[in-house]
């Protein structure tokens, strides 16, 4: 029997019943999926060691098959759960690496927006700090797909090379454009150079969504029943699958790379730090992870990950074979 030793951590919040392969949030909401998520990306699970992920699975499987350990409490099932979800693909069943899983989103992602919102940056940095960033937004996207259906590595390639290509041209674009603008003053040009990061980054990280997952589009994703049963694959899932990941990653970038400028032209001119502008680049790395924090739940919240399609709007075929009125499909994150 597993060793079900959890931590176990005074909450708020009591725990529900639980109920496997369930949010203990109610998803229906958006307060429901936003605290759902904030244990999704909680980075205290990167510590999580191979021994308590073993822990936490077997666990699970007692739960399922009805041999669970005297003591084992909902709080057990429900933080072993939080464990397994945080590190296991639930497509594939494999581990997620580290730096791109959900829960190392902002740790590893914080340090890549510092350097995109660095002041007056060189044509070289600008390629440098947007083929980084759009390097991890690959791999998080490739790592956190629908993997119902195998993905060919030409579709990552693919969308690796179009959000690089898309998220340097916009960026050097509007750099070159920013330079030009005689009208402005320096100041006023130092300003506006600093949100050109924002659409570079938004076009380019739906951009990357859509190129990488295009073979969804083509193949289609798996389509399910309230009770998890596959009913069928879906190409029309699959589109609103994609619209969904999209609409979220196109919003993402929004606080995390508006908010630090603002706050950033504010601080800059106190006291503080005009006579210790040391402590420039620790500050506005703080304001970027703080944002980062804050942007990544409230983006990925506004759809549930098992979202729902209506059974009319399905294949002829899908909807031969159920008479359930709504189906469910995994968007990916």
């Amino acid at each position: 029997m597993a060793n079900y030793s959890v931590n176990q951590k005074e909450s708020i919040s009591s725990y529900p019943c639980f109920q496997l392969g369930k949010s203990r949030f109610d998803q229906g909401t958006f307060i429901g999926r936003f605290r759902h998520f904030l244990d999704v990306i909680d980075p205290s699970t990167l510590f999580t060691t191979k021994q308590q992920l073993r822990n936490a699975i077997l666990l699970l499987e007692e739960y399922k098959d009805g041999q669970l350990p005297s003591g084992v409490d909902d709080q057990h099932l429900w933080e072993a759960q939080k464990i397994k979800q945080a590190i296991i693909h639930p497509d594939t069943g494999e581990k997620v690496l580290m730096p791109f899983r959900m829960s190392g989103f902002v740790p590893f992602g914080s340090p890549i927006v510092v350097g995109l919102l660095l002041p007056n940056p060189t044509f070289g940095a600008t390629i440098f700090w947007q083929w980084l960033n759009q390097s991890h937004n690959a791999c998080v996207n490739y790592s956190n797909r629908n993997a119902t259906k195998p993905t060919p590595p030409s579709r990552f390639i693919l969308g690796y090379v179009g959000a690089v290509t898309s998220a340097v041209s916009i960026a050097l674009g509007l750099s070159a454009l920013v330079k030009r603008a005689n009208r402005l003053s320096p100041a006023t040009r130092l300003l506006i150079q600093r949100f050109v990061p924002f659409p570079a980054v938004s076009a380019a990280s739906t951009c990357n969504v859509v190129l990488m997952r295009n073979s969804e589009l083509h193949e289609g994703i798996d389509v399910v029943d309230q009770h998890g049963t596959v009913v069928g694959t879906s190409k029309a899932a699959a589109k609103k699958a994609l619209q969904e990941t999209a609409a979220t990653r196109a919003f993402l970038p929004a606080p995390i790379l508006l908010i630090p400028p603002f706050v950033m032209n504010i601080l800059e001119k106190t006291r503080f730090l005009r006579s210790n502008p040391r402590w420039n680049l620790p500050i506005h790395a703080a304001v970027v992870t703080a944002s980062f924090g804050i942007a990544l739940p409230l983006a990925i919240s506004i759809f549930p990950q098992m979202s729902q399609i209506a059974r009319e709007k399905l294949e002829p075929e899908i909807q031969a074979n159920t008479s359930e009125a709504v189906l469910f499909y995994n968007k990916g994150l």
